[in-house]
Formats: structure tokens, sequence, C-alpha cells
């Protein structure tokens, strides 16, 4: 399950792939953003996954949508698989799990993420959320498919 549509996206700091920490509240403050949990940096869906919204990055540009990417990976790990993919967007390195967790977006036993994808208006509130592990492609057509309610 993830999160509700209307429920107030929790708020969290962590290490981004700027080299900096990433507060939601604070660095996303009055702007819509899609936030994408995903379980781990170079396996094939998940890099069909990023590259998926790196293609379609203009798109939520031009509508003023950031996007973050989310795992358990390390900010090194983040790293390389960004300058891999040329990614135009943060990576966020949750290494407790604790924010996938309040995202409902938490494998306790193995500490990943699941693939669960929410687009937040610029409150911060929940438009639209995907979860489906394994249609990594659908992430960004559910989404898209969604940017008329913002």
């Amino acid at each position: 399950m993830a999160l509700p549509v209307n429920t107030q996206a929790p708020d969290f700091t962590l290490h981004s792939t700027s080299g900096k920490k990433f507060q939601l509240s604070k660095d996303a403050e009055g702007k819509s953003i899609l936030l994408y949990f995903y379980p781990k940096d170079f396996t094939p869906a998940c890099t069909k996954e990023a590259c998926s919204f790196k293609d379609n990055f203009d798109v939520f540009k031009d509508l003023d949508v950031d996007i973050v990417g989310i795992s358990t990976d390390p900010v090194k790990q983040h790293l390389k698989f960004k300058e891999m993919h040329q990614l135009p967007f943060e990576l966020l390195s949750d290494a407790t799990g604790e924010v996938s967790k309040a995202y409902e977006a938490h494998v306790p036993i193995l500490n990943i993420s699941k693939r669960v994808t929410y687009l937040l208006d610029n409150d911060h509130r929940v438009v639209a959320s995907y979860s489906d592990l394994f249609g990594a492609e659908r992430h960004i057509q559910k989404m898209l498919s969604n940017l008329q309610k913002l």
C-alpha cells in the first residue's frame, strides 16, 4: 500500500547527490515534486525506470515539477549511477530505510525500498501514487496521466 491521495507527505531530510542534505519542506518549499522510491541502483528495472524519468524530465520541468529518486543505496553509489545514466535529477540516500517506511515504501527484511512513486502538489499533499515492483515503465505513464490534477 502507498500513502492515500490527499495525505500530507511526511517531511524528511536525506543526503543527496548534490553533496548537500535535501529537506522536503525546505528544498521543495511551494513546489510540486515527484518522489520515486526504487530498490537498487544498477539493476535492470531500476535503470529502466530512472531513464524513463530522465527521458521525460523536460515535461516535468516545464510544469515546474521536480523529480527526486530515493533508495537505500549510499550516496557514493548514487553518484556513479547518476553519472553513468546522465540523470538530470537528484538521488537521495535513505540508508536506514526510515523515509521509505514513512512513505510505506520499505521492504523490512531486505532494507530496500519498494518501487513506489508519489506526485505531490505544492503543499506536499499526495495527488497520486503508484506502486508496482515489476512495472517500472508504468510509473512514469501513471504520473504523467495525473499531472492535470496539480
